[in-house]
């Protein structure tokens, strides 16, 4: 995980859910190009091994609008500035929508979106005033698509998707880029997570028999050997981070291209019919 000192000429990264899955290896793709990273999440303890290799970890919660300023504080106070924010801190509570507590759905807009979003306002300050800065942030391919049981978190990065959109043509006279990353199944612990609410919120009710046969597949999908390590997703953040004129959006991981191409040109009672046969 050594710095080189000549690629990425000392700019400041901060990078949000770098515990573990793609921010871990987003953090370590750039401390090897030679980016100043800060790591933030709420677990800072699994973040040891990142600061071991030359990364700042620091607590934040995206819930806690303290949390979000004493980071921005301490991040300016030391580097001046932020050059690139990298939005990766999201989870997904699965559960049929009926089952699934609003205060529950809440949460995860607060997580996935509403803390995302006031991060964000609180370094735009000093992009605008570099006249540069690299707004990534990681959507997935369920901001473009949907299935069964995950009404609240494609709500989330569906709207994540339209927020970004309005946020680019706000911030481009400034010099500022915004991207946006949409991961198709990537190898970490969000499926197995995701899996286990699933079963908790659904798997003894009406919805019980489809929420038990989704989770089953979500947990052997996950324990298995077809997604994409999470490195892949790195390597494409650095791309968009590094061109001149990035795209606005790039996918990258496992069927995220073919399943984006059918959402594409097929209707929504074709499609419906694929997604409710792969659960």
């Amino acid at each position: 995980m050594a710095i080189s000192s000549n690629t990425a000429q000392k700019k400041t990264a901060l990078i949000t859910g770098a515990s573990s899955g793609i921010g871990n290896a987003t953090t370590r793709k750039l401390l090897q190009e030679g980016y100043r990273v800060y790591v933030a999440a709420r677990r800072v303890e699994q973040m040891q091994e990142l600061a071991q290799g030359g990364a700042v970890a620091i607590p934040l919660d995206l819930t806690k609008d303290e949390e979000i300023m004493a980071a921005l504080e301490r991040i300016v106070a030391e580097c001046g500035s932020i050059d690139i924010l990298i939005n990766n801190a999201g989870y997904g509570s699965y559960g049929a929508i009926e089952d699934v507590p609003v205060d529950e759905g809440r949460r995860q807009f607060e997580v996935n979106l509403f803390g995302l979003a006031r991060l964000t306002q609180l370094v735009l300050p000093k992009m605008r005033e570099n006249k540069f800065g690299k707004i990534v942030n990681i959507t997935s391919i369920g901001g473009k698509i949907y299935t069964p049981f995950g009404g609240w978190y494609h709500a989330t990065k569906h709207a994540l998707e339209g927020w970004s959109d309005t946020l680019r043509l706000e911030t481009k006279a400034f010099g500022i880029d915004v991207v946006i990353v949409e991961p198709g199944g990537v190898k970490t612990e969000w499926g197995h997570i995701a899996a286990n609410n699933l079963r908790k919120t659904s798997g003894g009710g009406a919805y019980a028999k489809a929420a038990n046969n989704a989770a089953a597949s979500m947990h052997e999908i996950y324990s298995g050997s077809r997604l994409s390590d999470p490195a892949v997703v790195a390597a494409t953040i650095l791309k968009a981070i590094t061109a001149a004129r990035p795209k606005t959006r790039y996918h990258t991981g496992y069927m995220a291209g073919p399943v984006l191409w059918l959402r594409r040109w097929l209707s929504d009672r074709m499609f419906d019919r694929i997604i409710t046969s792969m659960v």
